[in-house]
Order: C-alpha cells, then sequence, then structure tokens
C-alpha cells in the first residue's frame, strides 16, 4: 500500500520520518484539554445560551465606535479625590505591590503633594489611613504599565456617541525613565507637572475646539487606517500618533495658546510614538464594555496586570476576576539589562489584544518583532493561531498580509481551555526595582490556570440556571 499524503499531530518525531520517506505530511496543532477542564467545558458546551450570548456579546463589542469627546483633570471627569489612587490590574494592596506600582504609586503621591519626597510615601502607603488603591478598570478608565492615575492626572474621554458610554486613560509620558514604568526621579515629576500645565489643558482646548467645528475625532476609525499602516497599536502606534496629530494640530494652532506652548505640545507628540496608545486602550475598552455582562457568554472582556497578578473578567461572570501570577515577558533588554532585571507583566493594556489587535495584530505589524523580539514568520503564525480561540473576526481591523482577513476577536474562554492555546501579549517591560523605569520588551502570556478557573464558574453558574 503507497502513501500519499499522512496527517499527525503530537510529538513530530512520526511525521519527520514520513516525510523522510518522500510523503506529503500535515502537521495538525492538536493537543488534549487543559487537564481538569473536561467536566466544565462539557457542562458549559451544552449550555443553551451559549451561542446566541457570544454571538450578542461580539456583536456589541463590534457595534461600538470610539470617539475622543474631551480632555480632563481626573478629579473632574472621574470624580477621584484626594489620596484616592487608581492603578493598574486586578485589585490589590500596597504589602504585595511589585516595584514598578510602587514607584508610580509614590511618584503619584509627591505629584499630589501628599509628601514633599517620594521615599516618604512608603509609609503613607503601609499606613493606609489617607490613602485608597482601586483598579482603573473599576472606574471606566485604563492605565498602561503601572496605571496610576492621581487627581490632577489630565485624562483622554472616550464616547461611545450611540449610548453615551464613556470611557478614559491618562496622557502618554513616551518611554523610559516615566512614572508609568515604577520612575520617580525629579524629572519625573517634572514631565508630569508640565502635562498638568501646559499639555492637559491645550489638548482640551484643540479637542473641544474640534468637536465644534467638525465632530470628534473617531479614534476606532484612526485605529482601521493605523492598522494599514504597520501599527498593531500596543507597541507600535506611530502612524496613529500621527494621524491624532494632524487631527488636532489645526485647532492647537488657532487656540489662542502661548505659541512657546503649542510649538512644545506638538514637540512632545510628535516626538512620542506611542502617545496614542492611550486612545487605543479606552477605545478598546468602551467596545469590550459594551459585551459585559451577557449570561452565558463565554467572552473574555478585560485582561489586566498589576505586577504581581494577571486577571481577567469575563462576559457571563459579572465584575469578578480569575488571577494568577503574572509571567516575565520574553524579550529583548535594554543596555546592561537582563531578566534579572525585569518585573513580572504589568499594565491594563492587555485590553488591545482582547479587543484583538496588539499581539493579535503582529501580522499587520512585521517590525515590531524589532522590539519585542521573535521574527516576522512568528508574527504571521501568532496571528493565525489567535484565530483558534477568538469567536469572530473583525471586519473593520483586518491584516493586509493575510489578505485583509480581519483581526482574531473574542477570547473564548471554552477553546483556551479546549486547545491549551494562550493569548499573545506584546509588552513593554519595566525593571522589577522602583525608580529603575523601563528595561525592555517582549512577549507574555496569561498563567494558563485563569482559564480553567473562569471555565469552572461558568459551569457553575450554567448548572445553576438550569437546575433552578
Amino acid at each position: 500500500m503507497s502513501l500519499d499524503r499522512v496527517a499527525t499531530t503530537g510529538v513530530d518525531l512520526l511525521a519527520d520520518a514520513v516525510e523522510a520517506q518522500a510523503v506529503d505530511v500535515t502537521r495538525v496543532d492538536w493537543r488534549p484539554p487543559m487537564p481538569g477542564t473536561e467536566a466544565d467545558l462539557a457542562t458549559v458546551a451544552v449550555d443553551p445560551r451559549r451561542a446566541g450570548a457570544n454571538k450578542q456579546a461580539v456583536a456589541a463589542m463590534l457595534g461600538v465606535t470610539a470617539h475622543l469627546v474631551d480632555v480632563g483633570p481626573a478629579s473632574e471627569v472621574l470624580g477621584l479625590q484626594r489620596g484616592e489612587f487608581l492603578h493598574a490590574g486586578p485589585p490589590i494592596e500596597w504589602a504585595r505591590a511589585s516595584g514598578p506600582l510602587r514607584g508610580g504609586l509614590m511618584a503619584g503621591a509627591a505629584l499630589e503633594g501628599l509628601v514633599d519626597d517620594p521615599e516618604d510615601a512608603v509609609a503613607l502607603f503601609e499606613s493606609g489611613a489617607t490613602v485608597s488603591l482601586e483598579p482603573c478598570h473599576h472606574r471606566g478608565t485604563v492605565g498602561p504599565m503601572a496605571g496610576v492615575v492621581t487627581p490632577s492626572m489630565w485624562m483622554f474621554v472616550l464616547e461611545d456617541r450611540a449610548t453615551g458610554r464613556r470611557t478614559h486613560c491618562s496622557l502618554n509620558e513616551g518611554l523610559g525613565k516615566v512614572l508609568r514604568y515604577g520612575a520617580y526621579s525629579p524629572d519625573v515629576l517634572t514631565r508630569l507637572r508640565w502635562m498638568g500645565d501646559v499639555l492637559g489643558p491645550a489638548l482640551r482646548a484643540a479637542v473641544r475646539a474640534t468637536v465644534d467645528a467638525q465632530g470628534p475625532v473617531d479614534v476606532t476609525g484612526i485605529l482601521t487606517q493605523m492598522l494599514q499602516m504597520g501599527d498593531e497599536a500596543h507597541n507600535r502606534n506611530r502612524a496613529g500618533t500621527l494621524m491624532l496629530l494632524r487631527d488636532l494640530a489645526p485647532a492647537l494652532a488657532t487656540s489662542g495658546i502661548a505659541p512657546t506652548d503649542v510649538a512644545e505640545v506638538l514637540r512632545f507628540v510628535g516626538g512620542n510614538d506611542h502617545f496614542f496608545l492611550n486612545l487605543a486602550m479606552p477605545a478598546c475598552k468602551l467596545a469590550l464594555d459594551a459585551a459585559r455582562d451577557v449570561p452565558g457568554s463565554t467572552m473574555v472582556v478585560a485582561m489586566a496586570r498589576n505586577g504581581t497578578d494577571f486577571g481577567i473578567q469575563v462576559s457571563g461572570t459579572g465584575d469578578e476576576w480569575f488571577t494568577g501570577p503574572a509571567q516575565v515577558a520574553d524579550g529583548l533588554y535594554l543596555g546592561d539589562y537582563g531578566p534579572d532585571d525585569a518585573n513580572p507583566d504589568i499594565g491594563d493594556s492587555a485590553i488591545t489584544e482582547t479587543a484583538g489587535i496588539g499581539g493579535f495584530a503582529m501580522a499587520t505589524a512585521p517590525a515590531i518583532v524589532r522590539l519585542v523580539g521573535g521574527s516576522v514568520p512568528d508574527a504571521l503564525a501568532t496571528t493565525r493561531r489567535m484565530h483558534e480561540i477568538t469567536l469572530a473576526e473583525n471586519p473593520r481591523w483586518s491584516v493586509p498580509v493575510l489578505e485583509f482577513q480581519g483581526t482574531p476577536t473574542g477570547i473564548d474562554v471554552t477553546r483556551v481551555c479546549r486547545t491549551g492555546i494562550l493569548p499573545q501579549i506584546n509588552t513593554g517591560m519595566a525593571g522589577k526595582v522602583a525608580g529603575v523605569g523601563q528595561v525592555g520588551a517582549g512577549l507574555v502570556t496569561p498563567p494558563a490556570e485563569i482559564f480553567p478557573q473562569a471555565l469552572a464558574r461558568l459551569a457553575e453558574l450554567s448548572t445553576r440556571t438550569h437546575t433552578g
């Protein structure tokens, strides 16, 4: 008997042996479900609500268009009070906070005048008497890296015009020694004060004037365009930043602000390729928040890290966090830094991957591998692989090199548990010691155990619903 073609799965030994005999081999990337998930997968699979619920959640997410409608201080747009601090990721206390989160909080305390020296903030947070910590996600907000937000920080305000729902994000400081990477040196605070005194008010004037003249900037539309221009909207935002600058520069120039301040704002934004990230993130959150609270849905609506824990939230399980230990990214390091210097993964920026861009859209931004490591074929393979764990494709966000296929959208807990494939995230790396700042960038995945946790809760809720 002759063999013209063979399909194999599992280890490559058999496939290699057959190929050596000039037989065409199709290697199938199959693996058994995650250990211990079989019963829960069976329970959730027969839930009659699941298919309709996931269809509803995906449609709700894809139906959102995010517009930039305002810029304002967190005290105004979030009602944040003195002594209240927001942070990235799931809830955490100071005692368990990582170095970069502590550094960001220390910088924030000095910025707010709660202490004169950031080092003095350690005692302030240890006592906890006059300060509080809360996740950004709980206030309709997302924050990159440490994600620290204080009352005086200025925020982008995005809105879905159809529903009036809003999300928020702080302004991007740039790279290197910045608060979001846990740095708190005097130059960090000087930059933050300039952002509060000059950048924020200038952007508010430009955004409001743009809204009055021609309507708000369509952030979702910019995301659509930038994915065609080599950005993936997490660690590469060069085209998006320049398009934002194009849309706001005319109003900024005629705002009546001092020409020297206008020049400085244009120089700062134009020289900060990551500036648009802080609009991409709340745009993704705005879309995903529309998909929340659909009973029976197995779709992930948030992935976030605080530098200690990695957490996910799922549409069908409400506001509950499913958490596990954050992992250290595998990537490229700056200068003399290495893996021993890096903190585990941190930030709310994985909301981009949750929405189907960032690491899920690496195929549209092959240049990203120069920042985070890997190769161009790896980037293409990653985007293809993410389709195996998602519910749909986003028709707005397409990948030219993959024949304009929509990006993989709607992470499905059951598919992750069934295949063992974990979501791929590309990320910056913060130094694990408070005050160091950025040490590199790389690739990381969530801890595997959080998806079986979420699946178990979905199975419990399904059983409870159908047994009365």
